[in-house]
């Protein structure tokens, strides 16, 4: 027999095994471990079944890990809340040196009970499969970076480097790699053995990006991809990969948001009438923040828009094109006065890309709201 109360529950998810505690409401509640249960659909269905039948309201929450987001879409399909939760944003005591599974999962519906946890937004299949797609092509473009130094570091050892000031990895640089005569056979062997490996991860490259491209068409983001290809610095990969890594951009309330969400804000260590500020943050989304960061070396350059380039500007809205031509002329003249104040190149560009985050916002909302305003 229920006895139509709320309770908070906790998973310590694994590969095989999710560990289970259950918290009763209120500041008192009883909080106990459930014990462990298999890691599969049908061990978690019987398992929220079952609480169900005791308690009129359950809310689940996990850490987001490498188990994914098949437990949190499951147990909303059952009709229950369930949040995947930030890692590092779960407060931690400095002096618990003790971890084990029960252990974090009754931490976890304690802070859950106390609404101390921080959600992670959890995207839909669809979008998941598209970041999985742009990862992937991360990870071989990593790869080939790799191969390319193998190869530059193997001709240098045998006192071959490629002439200084010329660009590398052109055709005439891959040209002047093949015509390279090698004393020996087994090193001949090994510079081709290492250029097969780096043109095939080459034509992997291609293919992957191929298909981003054949892909975003399809996406439900796919307006505000072409709407954010007017930026300077940023193409069709570039904003494939940092809408899917961001997702929605109206989920920000503010630019800030945005910002502090890709760890582009400067830390902070004040007290009192001290107010001592360090390097960025380096919170949240890696990938999305390093991406940014490289499309923000373009505005370096004074404002222009160049042959290439226009195509992409004239299939945006009028008011997003107003915004990637302010960013120009903003950004240009931000990083020209950081260089003068003696600034480093790279600490310039930081900020560069901390403010080219803000005109990504505007322009994430200049295009929801156009979309809101347009006729069905």
């Amino acid at each position: 027999m229920g006895n139509h109360s709320e309770a908070f529950v906790g998973f310590d998810t694994s590969k095989l095994r999710n560990a289970v505690a259950i918290a009763d409401a209120g500041r008192g509640g009883e909080v106990r471990f459930l014990g462990e249960i298999e890691n599969k659909p049908a061990a978690t269905t019987k398992l929220v079944r079952k609480l169900a039948g005791k308690y009129q309201r359950l809310t689940f929450c996990y850490e987001a890990g490498p188990t994914g987001y098949g437990l949190h879409r499951q147990i909303k399909g059952l009709g229950f809340e369930c949040m995947v939760v930030a890692p590092s944003l779960i407060p931690k005591r400095r002096g618990d040196k003790v971890k084990t599974n029960r252990r974090d999962a009754i931490s976890l519906a304690k802070l859950l009970r106390a609404d101390e946890l921080t959600p992670v937004w959890v995207p839909d299949g669809h979008h998941e499969a598209i970041r999985d797609l742009t990862r992937a092509r991360e990870t071989t473009m990593l790869d080939l970076r790799t191969k390319r130094q193998q190869v530059s570091a193997f001709l240098l050892r045998l006192g071959r480097p490629y002439p200084e000031g010329k660009k590398t990895w052109t055709k005439a640089h891959i040209s002047w790699i093949a015509n390279q005569k090698l004393e020996h056979p087994q090193q001949r062997l090994v510079l081709e053995e290492t250029m097969l490996a780096l043109r095939q991860a080459q034509e992997r490259l291609e293919r992957l990006e191929q298909a981003i491209a054949a892909t975003v068409p399809d996406w439900s983001l796919a307006g505000l991809v072409t709407a954010l290809m007017a930026m300077r610095g940023l193409d069709l990969i570039s904003a494939a990969t940092l809408l899917a890594e961001i997702g929605d951009l109206s989920r920000f309330q503010t630019p800030l948001e945005l910002m502090a969400y890709l760890g582009l804000v400067p830390s902070e260590q004040s007290t009192g009438d001290e107010v001592r500020r360090g390097p960025i943050t380096k919170a949240g989304n890696r990938r999305a923040r390093r991406m940014l960061v490289e499309c923000s070396w373009s505005y370096q350059h004074p404002p222009r828009v160049g042959h290439a380039k226009q195509p992409k500007v004239d299939a945006a809205p009028p008011a997003v094109r107003e915004i990637a031509w302010k960013a120009q002329c903003r950004l240009y003249r931000r990083y020209r006065a950081l260089i003068r104040k003696g600034k480093l190149k790279t600490v310039a560009i930081v900020a560069i890309a901390r403010e080219l985050a803000g005109f990504i916002w505007a322009v994430g909302r200049a295009t929801t709201a156009r979309a809101a305003t347009s006729p069905a």
